[in-house]
């Protein structure tokens, strides 16, 4: 599920192509999603500030990502998939939510929490990764998720404060890392009891290739959580 394209107001590109990297090397069949609406509005990335002047719809912002191959969310059913993966980038908090204004007392986009509630009745999982899994703290009361750790630390974890909306928000925050150690091998959280899957991505200032296997953890456990 899309939330445009670009990472300050939209999706993070770098975390969708990697998620699809991981899947095609899993064997799944992707279709991808993104809720036909108005962004909040739209980043020039090469300053890093609104252009005032311009509108665009999160659904053809994200059909660049899937190379013209998208759906509106609305027909987005879990009869239809075996599980569902939400990339982060700041979309997910300004379009797909209303977290990045709001914080803990955000609205989530009806579809997108018609598809949380759905998957997870259904018992199937949900990935997320980066910001997103603040989507599943507000919808599914009681969800184990991480955006990393919880201390800023130097500026290696610079959105930390999120750990803790997460936990206002009704979630359980997990700390986990972002890159490669002898007792954290690129690690997701699985909260089996909710089927959840979640990893930092671009939470943390790291190499790139640290966010790519990070995501593949989150993946891989999606896949096995799946049971096929």
């Amino acid at each position: 599920v899309l939330s445009g394209c670009g990472v300050y107001d939209g999706t993070e590109i770098h975390e969708a192509s990697a998620i699809l990297v991981h899947l095609s090397r899993g064997g799944a069949e992707v279709q991808m999603y993104a809720p036909d609406v108005t962004q909040m509005h739209v980043i020039d990335h090469s300053k890093g500030q609104p252009a005032e002047a311009e509108s665009r719809n999160v659904l053809v912002e994200s059909a660049r990502i899937a190379r013209g191959k998208i759906a509106s969310l609305a027909k987005l059913t879990t009869a239809d998939h075996d599980a569902v993966i939400f990339p982060g980038g700041f979309g997910a908090a300004k379009n797909l939510s209303t977290f990045a204004v709001d914080g803990k007392d955000c609205k989530v986009n009806r579809e997108v929490e018609r598809v949380l509630k759905d998957f997870h009745k259904a018992g199937k999982p949900i990935g997320l990764c980066c910001i997103s899994p603040v989507l599943a703290a507000k919808v599914l009361s009681g969800a184990e998720v991480t955006v990393g750790h919880e201390e800023e630390e130097g500026g290696k974890w610079p959105y930390a404060g999120t750990a803790g909306a997460i936990k206002e928000l009704g979630g359980k925050h997990c700390v986990k890392e972002a890159v490669f150690s002898l007792t954290a091998f690129y690690e997701a959280h699985v909260d089996t009891k909710n089927k959840v899957v979640t990893t930092p991505a671009f939470m943390c200032e790291t190499e790139l290739h640290n966010i790519f296997d990070g995501i593949g953890a989150m993946v891989k456990n999606v896949l096995k959580l799946t049971g096929k």
